[in-house]
């Protein structure tokens, strides 16, 4: 018990999870992720499928959400590699609506973020060969896929490298800006 460390960020319910890392000239070993410690740390969610992607160098996926019941818990993190990982607070009513804040999730740091449901996520890749992975409290639902633009001009998101070489898929092109997308999360409510 007691494995982890759980901050608080200045998104309201969004978490920095760090697990304990022991270290000696052999590598590292740590509990990437324990039910107990989690739950000992007040977050109490079910994780029901977990989720891997690889990708490439200046890889820009996002940004993501789930429509209504379909919508996701996640934590993530990053086994090989580094990542921007970027949020953005969905839920009308929330102290923290229309707020993205970025974080660096990294092999070396071990640092995992816990992404409440309402929230639209993305990640662009700092390295080559990044391995991202994340746990889901819901199954995937593929009518339920959403996003927002990654360059919306009214959130002002910083990517940490130019967007304009961002690798990007079709789809993540065509998503529409915040104000217009696809939005029924209400604070309190999900």
């Amino acid at each position: 018990m007691g494995q982890v460390k759980v901050l608080d960020t200045k998104l309201a319910d969004v978490k920095i999870v760090t697990p304990k890392v022991f270290g000696d000239q052999r590598g590292f070993f740590t509990e990437s992720w324990s039910d107990q410690d989690l739950k000992a740390a007040g977050i109490l969610i079910d994780f029901v499928q977990d989720n891997h992607s690889h990708s490439g160098v200046n890889v820009l996926r996002g940004m993501h959400y789930q429509k209504g019941n379909a919508s996701q818990t996640k934590l993530v993190r990053v086994t090989r590699g580094a990542v921007y990982d970027v949020i953005l607070d969905m839920r009308k009513g929330s102290p923290s609506f229309g707020q993205w804040q970025g974080f660096i999730l990294s092999e070396s740091n071990h640092r995992q973020l816990l992404v409440p449901k309402g929230f639209a996520h993305g990640f662009v890749t700092l390295t080559d060969d990044v391995d991202f992975l994340y746990k889901v409290d819901t199954y995937y639902t593929p009518g339920a896929d959403a996003g927002i633009a990654y360059d919306d001009p009214d959130l002002g998101i910083d990517w940490p490298i130019d967007i304009e070489h961002a690798v990007l898929s079709e789809k993540d092109t065509q998503h529409p800006q915040f104000k217009d997308a696809y939005n029924d999360f209400v604070y309190g409510e999900i």
